[in-house]
């Protein structure tokens, strides 16, 4: 068997664009997979149109081969950023190819389920409104009555560090803000209750110094973790910054730390209790799963990064069934709704947990025409990151 053709598409999805992919065979066989990242989707999709070239007349069987080709061939460029989004879409393609050929879900081709309801933490659930404490605690109320048990967000979003008119390149937060947010977050935190996991994300837009001000302000009210407090650039900053900070606030870092090779410091260091990588820049499911078993030495929990499209959701699901060290995974919930009609199958969602299905591969293919009635935005506009 052998490649015959890749084509790759953008899909206007929640404030970015989504990138698909299709890998053909000359037996009929196909495959399908998910490259997101943003912004900057249009270099991504140029990426996978490149590297789906490259694999052409390639058997797609050789699955780790062809990783391992890739990543070795574009390592000048850089082994990070586009290029491994490119391979990552590509080796969930074939992995999904090579399920359908052998008829068997995808999970069992990575090694077997422990599960196969997989639990969710909603995101993007605070869509509507102006921000404002009062409409965070009505929407966090709807995530608890979907039967939700977890919810992330970010309080310092929309204060004036991260949308004012002048960027402070000092990252810095005023008392006011401060104090905002830790009252939004307070208010959630009364809205749903004691049992549910909250999660603070900071996007990495905080100095050190406020950052770790709020962590510790936050572990009042126990929060499941504190989230990207510092890039991934450095990691004895994060070190410095885990060893200044509430013992009882854990960590997460991970959707910027591409492969096994990015984790691997944060793990020597003792520096997070999760990581998240995310399946369409960490070099897609081989490699979660590979990223996964080197964690689970440390004791470290996985629960991946997933603001993405429907591909991302199952293929990350997939992983999740097969380690033993799943915490969660992140869901957007509320999304296009076109989401599930690109798919053939849609997503299978019950009282906060992805249910996959037995079906060979991730268990869908993507509907070509519905993709091309929502194209990507390739011109910037307000509030949409292309």
């Amino acid at each position: 068997m052998k490649i015959i053709d890749v084509k790759v598409w953008l899909v206007e999805g929640v404030k970015y664009n989504w990138t698909f992919l299709k890998i053909y065979t000359d037996e009929g066989l196909t495959g399908v997979g998910e490259a997101t990242n943003w912004p900057g989707s249009q270099i991504v999709e140029a990426a996978a149109k490149e590297l789906g070239n490259r694999i052409i007349g390639l058997d797609p069987m050789k699955i780790d081969f062809i990783w391992t080709k890739l990543y070795r061939d574009l390592n000048w460029v850089g082994p990070f950023g586009a290029s491994m989004c490119a391979i990552s879409g590509i080796d969930m393609a074939l992995l999904d190819l090579k399920s359908k050929a052998l008829g068997v879900p995808m999970y069992d081709l990575l090694g077997g389920a422990f599960r196969t309801d997989i639990k969710l933490y909603a995101n993007y659930w605070f869509t509507q409104g102006e921000h404002n404490t009062n409409d965070y605690v009505s929407q966090a109320k709807e995530v608890k009555a979907a039967g939700f048990t977890g919810l992330k967000f970010d309080p310092f979003a929309h204060t004036n560090y991260f949308y004012g008119e002048d960027l402070d390149t000092n990252l810095s937060l005023s008392k006011s803000d401060q104090n905002k947010a830790f009252e939004m977050s307070k208010a959630v935190r009364e809205a749903v209750g004691k049992d549910m996991d909250i999660m603070i994300e900071t996007h990495a837009m905080l100095n050190f110094n406020i950052a770790v001000s709020m962590a510790n302000r936050m572990a009042a009210l126990d929060i499941t973790w504190y989230e990207e407090p510092a890039g991934p650039e450095n990691t004895n900053t994060l070190k410095a910054f885990r060893d200044r900070i509430d013992s009882n606030v854990s960590i997460c870092v991970g959707e910027r730390h591409y492969t096994r090779y990015g984790i691997r410091p944060i793990l020597e260091k003792h520096i997070c209790d999760y990581i998240m990588p995310d399946i369409t820049r960490c070099g897609g499911p081989s490699e979660m799963k590979r990223m996964a078993s080197m964690a689970e030495v440390y004791n470290v929990l996985i629960a991946p990064h997933n603001p993405n499209g429907p591909l991302s959701t199952l293929a990350s699901g997939h992983v999740c069934a097969t380690i033993p060290n799943f915490f969660r995974q992140e869901f957007i919930f509320k999304d296009v709704p076109w989401r599930d009609s690109i798919i053939s199958h849609p997503l299978d969602i019950e009282n906060g947990y992805l249910k996959l299905s037995n079906r060979p591969g991730l268990g869908v293919d993507l509907i070509e025409e519905e993709m091309e009635k929502h194209p990507g935005i390739r011109e910037n506009k307000e509030g949409f990151y292309i």
